[in-house]
């Protein structure tokens, strides 16, 4: 399994890129949103890939963070949800916004992607919701870490190897999101119930600390308790 690719941005696609490792090719299959945040031709990259395995076809999918990746597993996993409806979702919403939409049952905002239809989306938010807490969480863990630094090998006459950037995996808010979804799971609130007041928060107050989001939180969900 092929599971991180380093090295030179070759060219771009429609929708993939060629990145060079070694002196070896490979083409990787990207969404709207990464493609958008991958730099221009020779500079250094690196993604996080998924290799899809059928009978007369392997294809190569990449991913700027770990839960981005996570999301598109999960999300492949729905019934006629295929490769190209998850790059759709994920290009449309982005990691975090997939999985604000699912935590909240918001079947309106999967349907927005390209492709997708009111009954598939709203088999991904029920399918997936209870899922939604897990994934998120992963924000705390790779938020503020990055990938360390792999050098790539130099063409002839390039001189120097040059290191490739780290793989950008995760926010600030993200690892905020993540420690008030472990607060509130230490408070008694069930994991669906925790995550949807996250995505609530999150959409409604974007960019609070973790213990001014925690507050916020509490509020909210002793709010809907109380009818």
């Amino acid at each position: 399994m092929i599971g991180r690719l380093a090295g030179r941005l070759d060219y771009r696609g429609a929708d993939h890129v060629l990145i060079d490792v070694g002196g070896v090719g490979y083409v990787v299959y990207v969404s709207d949103r990464t493609m958008a945040a991958l730099p221009g031709p020779g500079e250094a990259v690196a993604l996080y890939t998924d290799l899809l395995v059928r009978e007369d076809l392997l294809q190569l999918f990449g991913f700027t963070s770990l839960i981005e990746k996570e999301w598109h597993r999960l999300l492949m996993s729905v019934q006629g949800i295929g490769a190209k409806a998850s790059m759709a979702i994920l290009g449309t919403l982005g990691a975090e916004g997939v999985g604000r939409a699912i935590a909240m049952g918001d079947a309106n905002s999967v349907k927005a992607a390209p492709g997708v239809g009111p009954k598939i989306a709203q088999r991904v938010v029920n399918e997936l919701k209870d899922k939604a807490p897990a994934v998120m969480a992963m924000g705390g863990a790779v938020g503020a870490e990055t990938a360390p630094p792999v050098e790539v090998a130099a063409s002839a006459g390039d001189g120097a190897a040059a290191p490739s950037p780290p793989v950008r995996s995760g926010t600030g808010s993200a690892a905020a999101q993540a420690e008030a979804l472990s607060a509130l799971a230490n408070l008694g609130y069930g994991p669906g119930e925790a995550a949807q007041a996250v995505a609530e928060a999150a959409g409604t107050e974007p960019g609070l600390e973790t213990a001014a989001l925690i507050r916020a939180l509490v509020r909210r969900v002793a709010g809907q308790g109380g009818g």
